[in-house]
């Protein structure tokens, strides 16, 4: 189970016992704030994307959306191409609804955006349709093993 892999990825810096299990889903930005009570862009939201034979971990505030154009220059691509439905879960290890950056499959590439960089805690999924962990960016950054911090993201200036 998918939630059995961010818990076991989450337990080697002892945090897996913050993993919050909601009686509700979360698996939407909409549906996780009203579980935590709080606002969309504290959602963690992440998004899958193919970067040729490689898969791409995008980790950014629930109110923000990909530009394509800054994604295509970041990455040097030309094309932004979302994981298929049906390829999210083999590529990733998280089925759609509780994708995270927390116990991935070798091989996907975190990135974390600078759309969080406006809140002192963030929450991510943790791999199930209603999971969650209250985390620091600092936290975020070092548990999910990203790359780096990027910007890729457009429309979330301004929302706080």
């Amino acid at each position: 189970m998918s939630i059995e892999k961010a818990r076991k990825h989450l337990s080697r810096w002892g945090k897996d016992g913050l993993i919050v299990e909601h009686e509700v889903s979360s698996a939407t930005v909409e549906l996780a704030a009203q579980a935590l009570n709080t606002e969309p862009g504290r959602i963690a939201k992440t998004l899958s994307f193919l970067n040729e034979e490689r898969t791409l971990l995008i980790v950014a505030a629930g109110d923000a959306r990909v530009d394509s154009a800054k994604f295509k220059k970041a990455f040097g691509l030309k094309k932004a191409r979302m994981v298929p439905a049906e390829d999210v879960e083999p590529r990733i290890g998280h089925a759609i609804g509780g994708v995270c950056p927390f116990g991935v499959n070798e091989g996907v590439d975190v990135w974390l955006d600078e759309s969080l960089r406006r809140y002192e805690t963030v929450f991510p999924a943790c791999g199930s349709s209603n999971s969650s962990i209250e985390l620091s960016l600092e936290e975020l950054a070092e548990y999910s093993e990203a790359r780096g911090w990027t910007d890729v993201c457009k429309d979330w200036q301004g929302n706080s």
